[in-house]
């Protein structure tokens, strides 16, 4: 950097060899007029004083005279600059030493950047009021009237204690050889659902050869068929989580949370973990879902509540699910079953607008009416038993099966180690059961209890049938 313009030192007194040396000669240098300073002192002294100066050297323009290495008091101003001095490297002490006040940026503008070690603020560039680079060690400061003080990201912690045994973290777990299976459970739910998926075979050829014709009514069938494998299609399967059953993907610390608990019980299973998709349900139910053939999904209650070894419980009874088949035969079977159930609901709908306008007429013609159509349903017993008899008993059918799969998937989340977090939550559900009843019966109220057919329409079974079964594996050993 380029000193600024001025003298730095007198020249040599005469008699000296140079600059700097000591005098030669017994004449002693010149005392200035009025001095009353001694003789300057060259370097490692304090400087000259000059003709009638009883105080300071001069100020140079816009300044005070510039100091050296080694020199106390402040570094040079440059010309038009109204600030403080640039300390150069070595002075002032500590905080107090401060830097430049560049050009332009004199009072109002704001002081100059703070470097590592100065607990101040930055400064805007000239002409501007954007504050300049925070520096290590530096206090944060924000343009506008009002400073706020910036306050440090701290991640939201997990309500529910990490309590799990992470037995397989880090280690090597071996696979089964299998990843998705179907056991009795999901066979039979696939056996129940064949009659409907014969009426619906019925009644999507009937629309698609009456409205599209022969050649591309075909088309139209056979790609309903073939729709059914869609059910393994991970794309399409996202979209129906997404869109059908409401679920959306973990946020990055709801992953963080899930995925080691998830892992570790995929590990004690021997399933690979990336073989389902894990997703989230926006609910304060405690509650999860194997849906299809890839997706597990766990409402935000179960995520941040619930301690993680129950948690783990509730992935254990859903990965029971999808390893027992019990998901996508589900699905699978709902999916070939509901046209027949759109045209079962249509002829009900249908058959309810002509008993109302039947009976606007007359109870004459609504009683012809019901006759007619009871004599339709007995001939379809009589004609196609083996179709309307499955038919009408499937529902329950399916409800049994239904409830097997429950157990099933109980005993699944058992086996792997989770029996007693399995009792817990299922202890969890009748507590709420019974704070219900008790709520109810301070307003007077009385919750109806499900009826004997409600019971056999049920899919789960009641939470003390399911503490019964996990019986044997709460048993200690003797």
């Amino acid at each position: 950097m380029s000193q600024p313009p001025g003298p730095a030192h007198e020249p040599p007194y005469p008699g000296s060899p140079y600059p700097g040396a000591p005098y030669q000669g017994a004449t002693p240098p010149p005392e200035y007029p009025a001095a009353s300073a001694p003789p300057p002192q060259y370097p490692g002294g304090p400087g000259p004083q000059y003709p009638g100066s009883a105080g300071p050297p001069p100020q140079y323009p816009g300044g005070p005279a510039p100091q050296y290495p080694g020199a106390a008091g402040a570094a040079p101003s440059y010309p038009g600059a109204g600030n403080p001095a640039l300390h150069h490297p070595g002075t002032g002490t500590g905080a107090a030493a401060q830097a430049p006040l560049y050009p332009g940026n004199s009072g109002p503008g704001g002081p100059a950047p703070q470097y590592p070690g100065v607990a101040s603020a930055g400064a805007p560039y000239p002409g501007t009021t954007d504050p300049g680079p925070q520096y290590p060690g530096a206090e944060p400061r924000f343009a506008g009237p009002q400073q706020e003080e910036a306050k440090p990201f701290v991640p939201r912690q997990a309500v529910a204690p990490d309590d799990l045994d992470y037995r397989h973290q880090g280690s090597r777990v071996h696979l089964a050889s299998h990843q998705r299976g179907a056991d009795a459970t999901a066979i039979g739910q696939l056996a129940t659902q064949i009659p409907g998926a014969l009426v619906s075979l019925a009644v999507v050829s009937a629309l698609a050869l009456g409205i599209c014709g022969t050649v591309v009514g075909w088309l139209v069938v056979v790609a309903w068929v073939a729709s059914g494998a869609l059910v393994f299609h991970r794309p399409t399967e996202l979209r129906f989580a997404r869109h059908v059953l409401k679920l959306r993907p973990p946020l990055a610390e709801e992953r963080a949370r899930l995925e080691p608990i998830w892992r570790e019980v995929t590990a004690r299973a021997g399933i690979e973990a990336d073989t389902y998709e894990l997703m989230v349900e926006n609910s304060d139910d405690l509650n999860a879902v194997a849906a299809a053939g890839h997706v597990v999904g766990v409402t935000t209650y179960s995520l941040n509540k619930i301690p993680s070894s129950n948690l783990a419980a509730v992935l254990a009874h859903e990965l029971g699910h999808h390893t027992g088949g019990h998901a996508w035969a589900g699905l699978l079977g709902y999916w070939y079953s509901l046209p027949g159930r759109l045209a079962w609901a249509f002829t009900r709908g249908m058959a309810r607008i002509a008993l109302a306008v039947a009976g606007v007429f007359s109870a004459a013609a609504t009683g012809l009416l019901i006759l007619f159509m009871g004599m339709f349903v007995v001939a379809g017993f009589l004609v196609a038993w083996y179709i309307t008899i499955p038919l009408v008993v499937a529902p329950y059918l399916l409800a049994w099966a239904g409830r097997l799969g429950e157990l099933r998937a109980d005993q699944q989340a058992a086996a792997l180690g989770f029996a007693p977090e399995m009792a817990e939550v299922l202890h969890h559900f009748q507590a709420e059961e019974d704070a219900a009843k008790a709520v109810a019966a301070t307003q007077g109220k009385k919750l109806q209890e499900p009826t004997g057919l409600a019971r056999l329409l049920s899919s789960h079974p009641d939470n003390y049938t399911r503490l019964r079964a996990l019986e044997p594996y709460l048993q200690l050993p003797r």
